[in-house]
C-alpha cells in the first residue's frame, strides 16, 4: 500500500516537472520573441532617424548653397542701379561728342555745342549722385582748412587769420557724412598780418569785466 502511495506522488512529481519545463519553455520563447520584436522596433526606428538625419543634412547643404549664392549675386550686381543710371550719362556724352563731328567724321571748327552739352551732362550727373546717391562735392578756394577732410599738398604764408584754401586742386567727395576722398588743397597759413577774430565767448568775457570796472 505504501509502495503504490510513494508511487503514485513520484509520478505527480514527475508531470509537475515536466509541466514545469513546459512552462518555463513556452516563458522562454515568448521572452525571445517578445526581444526580438523589440529588437526589430529599434532597428525601425534607427532606420527612421538616420534617413531624418540624411533629409535635414541635404536641407541644410541646399540651404547653404542657395545663400553663398544670392550673397554672391548681391556682391555681383549690387552697384546695378547706379550703373544703369550712368549709362544714360554715357549716352549723353556720346550724343556731345556727336555733336563736334561732321557727316564726314572731321571736327567742326565750333565746339561750343560740345562744350554746353559736357557742361549740362556734368550738371546732370552731380544732380543725380547728390539727390538719389546723397555724394556730395566740397571744397571751394576761401574755405578754412579742415585736417580731418581737406589734404594739404603745398602751403604758403598770406594775409590771413586762419589757415585758408588758396586753392583746390581736386574737390572732396563725400557719401553722406563720410568722407570718401579728401580735397586736395593749397593753404594759406597765416603770417602774422591780420590777428585773429574774437569768439563770441571772448567778447561775453571782455564786456563782463569792463561791466565790472
Amino acid at each position: 500500500m505504501d509502495e503504490k502511495l510513494d508511487s503514485t506522488e513520484e509520478t505527480v512529481k514527475d508531470e509537475a516537472k515536466v509541466e514545469e519545463q513546459e512552462v518555463s519553455t513556452e516563458e522562454a520563447e515568448k521572452t525571445e520573441e517578445t526581444v526580438e520584436e523589440k529588437l526589430a522596433e529599434l532597428e525601425k526606428a534607427n532606420a527612421e532617424l538616420k534617413d531624418q538625419y540624411l533629409r535635414k543634412c541635404a536641407d541644410f547643404d541646399n540651404y547653404r548653397k542657395r545663400m553663398m549664392k544670392e550673397k554672391q549675386d548681391a556682391f555681383d550686381y549690387a552697384n546695378t542701379n547706379i550703373l544703369t543710371d550712368l549709362v544714360a550719362i554715357l549716352d549723353d556724352f556720346d550724343r556731345a561728342l556727336a555733336a563736334g563731328v561732321e557727316p564726314d567724321g572731321s571736327a567742326k571748327a565750333d565746339l561750343s555745342p560740345v562744350v554746353d552739352g559736357i557742361k549740362m551732362i556734368n550738371k546732370q550727373l552731380r544732380g543725380l549722385l547728390e539727390a538719389k546717391y546723397n555724394l556730395s562735392c566740397y571744397g571751394v578756394a576761401g574755405d578754412l582748412f579742415d585736417h580731418d577732410i581737406h589734404e594739404a599738398i603745398a602751403k604758403v604764408e598770406g594775409a590771413v587769420a586762419e589757415p585758408t584754401l588758396s586753392e583746390v586742386y581736386l574737390k572732396g567727395y563725400k557719401l553722406k557724412e563720410r568722407v570718401i576722398r579728401p580735397a586736395k588743397v593749397m593753404v594759406t597759413m597765416p603770417d602774422g598780418s591780420v590777428s585773429a577774430p574774437e569768439t563770441e565767448a571772448e567778447n561775453q568775457s571782455t564786456d563782463s569785466e569792463t561791466s565790472e570796472n
